[in-house]
């Protein structure tokens, strides 16, 4: 049975961003393994705090993610 772990930083994603990543991630798992999985297809959304998540040794805070969606250049 497939389970995936999807990890977010925390403050970014609404509820319903969260489910709409749910619903999709499974219909992509369930693309590869097979509609018969899907009853049995688990997935997590799992929040990190902000700051507490890093890229190339730089901590990420809800802000810098926030500013990358509106097109802002990382860093």
């Amino acid at each position: 049975m497939p389970f995936i772990d999807v990890k977010v930083i925390a403050g970014v994603f609404s509820p319903e961003q969260k489910q709409e990543v749910v619903r999709r991630v499974t219909d992509a798992m369930v693309s590869v393994a097979g509609e018969n999985l899907r009853p049995v297809t688990w997935c997590v959304v799992q929040e990190v705090p902000s700051g507490e998540w890093g890229i190339g040794g730089q901590p990420m805070t809800t802000a810098d993610v926030r500013a990358l969606a509106a097109g802002a250049p990382p860093g």
